[in-house]
C-alpha cells in the first residue's frame, strides 16, 4: 500500500515538472509573445496596420495600435492623453522624438506580453512593468534631452490637470532633465513608475528590448520576448525534461 501511494506520488510530481519544464497558454488565454495590454487606446488583439504614422511605422505589419493613435502620439498635446510634452517651454526635437517613440512602443508592440502586470486605474487594467530597455536607448534618450527643462521625475502623477493638460503642480521649479534624472537609469526607470529598467545589454544582444528598430531587418523584439517568456514559465533550460524524466524512470524502477 505505502508503495503504490509512493509511486502516485512520483507520478504526480513528474507530471508537474514535465508541465513546467513544457508550459502551455491556459484556453482563452492571449499568447504572451503576441498580446495587446487591455488600455485605453489598444487594440484588442495585435494585426497588420497599413497606414501607421511616422515613427510607429515600424509596427505596421503587428500592431496594437490603429493608425490614427499613431498620428495623435506625434502631436505635442494629443487627444490621447491631453498630456503636454512642453510643460516647461518647448522641448528640444531631438529630445521629444524619444517621448514619440516611447510613445510608439507603448501603444504599438505587441511584443511586451512577459511584463504585464494588471493594475486598477481608471484608463487601463493592465500596465508594464520593468521591461528590459537596452541600454544604449536609455543612454541616448537621456543625452538627448539634458538641454530640456521639466518640473517632475515622476510623470505618471502629480500634476495639475485644472486646465484640462497636465501643468507643473505648485511649487514645483523648472530645471534641465538632469536636474530631476541625474543618471541614464534614473530616467528611463523613474518617469514613468518603473515600466523600464534598463538592461546592461546592447542592443542586437537579442536580449532587452530596442525602443527604435529598422522593420526592414525584422522586429528583434519578437526574439527577446519570447526569451523572457520562457524563463519566466522555466523553461529557459531546454535540457532539464529529459534529465527530469530519466530522474522519474530511475526511481519508478527502485521503487519497482
Amino acid at each position: 500500500m505505502a508503495r503504490h501511494m509512493s509511486t502516485q506520488l512520483l507520478l504526480l510530481l513528474v507530471y508537474g515538472a514535465l508541465c513546467a519544464a513544457h508550459p502551455t497558454t491556459p484556453p482563452g488565454k492571449p499568447h504572451p509573445l503576441s498580446v495587446c495590454i487591455d488600455a485605453k487606446h489598444h487594440k484588442e488583439k495585435p494585426g497588420p496596420e497599413d497606414n501607421l504614422h511616422g515613427q510607429c511605422s515600424p509596427w505596421k505589419k503587428n500592431s496594437c495600435c490603429t493608425s490614427n493613435t499613431s498620428q495623435e502620439a506625434h502631436k505635442d498635446v494629443s487627444y490621447l492623453y491631453s498630456f503636454n510634452w512642453n510643460h516647461c517651454g518647448e522641448m528640444t526635437p531631438s529630445c521629444k522624438r524619444h517621448f514619440i517613440q516611447d510613445t510608439c512602443l507603448y501603444e504599438c508592440s505587441p511584443n511586451l506580453g512577459p511584463w504585464i502586470r494588471q493594475v486598477n486605474q481608471s484608463w487601463r487594467k493592465e500596465r508594464f512593468l520593468d521591461v528590459p530597455l537596452c541600454k544604449e536607448d536609455c543612454q541616448r534618450w537621456w543625452e538627448d534631452c539634458r538641454t530640456s527643462f521639466t518640473c517632475k521625475s515622476n510623470w505618471h502623477k502629480g500634476w495639475n490637470w485644472t486646465s484640462g493638460y497636465n501643468q507643473c503642480p505648485i511649487g514645483a521649479a523648472c530645471h534641465p532633465f538632469h536636474f530631476y534624472f541625474p543618471t541614464p537609469a534614473a530616467l528611463c526607470e523613474e518617469i514613468w513608475s518603473h515600466s523600464y529598467k534598463v538592461s546592461n545589454y546592447s542592443r542586437g544582444s537579442g536580449r532587452c528590448i530596442q525602443m527604435w528598430f529598422d522593420p526592414a531587418q525584422g522586429n528583434p523584439n519578437e526574439e527577446v520576448a519570447r526569451l523572457y517568456a520562457q524563463a519566466m514559465s522555466g523553461a529557459g533550460h531546454p535540457g532539464a525534461w529529459p534529465f527530469l524524466l530519466s530522474l522519474a524512470l530511475a526511481l519508478l524502477w527502485l521503487l519497482s
